[in-house]
């Protein structure tokens, strides 16, 4: 598949800014309700699950041919923002701190919490929800 140099630019530059939105937003929400807890991933999984589904709403879901708004926003800036390797590790650090219900309930509030923040961004969009 060949894809547009402006393409890859548009992804680069999202994803860029998504990583340091990232770690701005996780450290803001962890020192404010402490490291007990993956807060902050949390937070920025949930708000980047709305945000998809306000886009998703505004721009229709994921294109087969994504343009360059929807790699710049969706694929870059989003995709550097929301984090599931960060998710998944921090749920392994609680299943071996003998944290299991923990790791349970940030498991299900990424998952549940996540897809419901999807359907709230996409009908806020006014699209499908």
């Amino acid at each position: 598949m060949n894809i547009d140099p402006l393409t890859l630019l548009a992804v680069a530059v999202g994803g860029g800014l998504g990583g340091m939105v990232r770690l701005a937003v996780g450290n803001a929400v962890a020192q404010r309700l402490g490291a007990g807890f993956p807060w902050g991933t949390l937070a920025v999984n949930l708000s980047g699950a709305l945000l998809m589904g306000i886009l998703a709403g505004m721009l229709g879901p994921a294109p087969s041919a994504p343009g360059q708004a929807w790699s710049l926003l969706a694929i870059g800036l989003l995709g550097g923002y929301t984090t599931v390797s960060s998710f998944s590790l921090q749920t392994l650090t609680l299943v071996q701190q003998g944290r299991g219900g923990a790791a349970l309930a940030n498991g299900m509030a990424t998952l549940v919490a996540g897809f419901a923040a999807l359907l709230v961004g996409a009908w806020l969009a006014g699209g499908a929800g």
